[in-house]
């Protein structure tokens, strides 16, 4: 399925590559205001002072506050996508399919408070910004599916669409997972042990829908 064209966050601004800049700084400050006051707490001009500008400054890159949700969702997906497009070739192994686990668990452990305050904040999003998250979750799927039926060969096994699209959505949601228990997780992992673990029962998983 093809990627869905990005909803349009107008900007009264031209220069793209000072867009990019402003959006990040955006990013950064709202991430960290959420986290402290939550969403519907923060102000617009709170998350203009927290990004470092005035808020006729924020008001030339987002119309409204819920565009700053909007804009933190495609950062994530972005880096993501970014992560991994190195790894999805065509000629797939099963070390490639580990560096693609290690690569996004560790971007979840250095973007746990955009992911905890993304999904804790969905609801807030307009139906249409709503259904782009779930299509951004979806797309990361597909890039893990793609990394996972190239390995097949390499692990010498066959498996059906069903079971390769349920193996990306473990790998995804155990992902999140830490950063969502990260709480819990870290009184006895450390990152690199979390996907070390989580590694080993993903390739285990896979071994075993071919013993079925």
């Amino acid at each position: 399925m093809a990627e869905k064209e990005k909803i349009v966050v107008q900007t009264s601004v031209k220069d793209e590559s000072l867009i990019e800049i402003r959006r990040l700084q955006i990013v950064n400050g709202a991430v960290n205001l959420f986290k402290e006051k939550g969403f519907h707490r923060a102000t617009t001009r709170e998350i203009a002072k927290a990004a470092g500008f005035s808020i006729g400054t924020l008001y030339e890159y987002i119309r409204t506050k819920e565009d700053v949700l909007y804009l933190v969702s495609d950062h994530i997906y972005d880096k993501v996508k970014q992560q991994l497009a190195e790894i999805n070739s065509d000629t797939g192994t099963v070390d490639e399919l580990k560096e693609a686990i290690k690569q996004y668990f560790c971007l979840i452990d250095r973007m746990s408070d955009e992911f905890t305050i993304m999904y804790q904040e969905t609801k807030s999003l307009s139906k249409e910004a709503m259904h782009y998250v779930f299509d951004k979750e979806f797309e990361m799927v597909r890039l893990f599916e793609g990394i996972i039926k190239n390995s097949l060969p390499s692990l010498r096994i066959e498996l059906t669409e069903k079971e390769v699209f349920l193996t990306a959505n473990h790998i995804v949601v155990q992902g999140q997972a830490w950063a969502f228990r990260k709480w819990a997780f870290k009184k006895r992992y450390t990152i690199e042990e979390y996907v070390e673990d989580q590694t080993k029962l993903i390739l285990s998983g896979l071994l075993h829908f071919q013993d079925k």
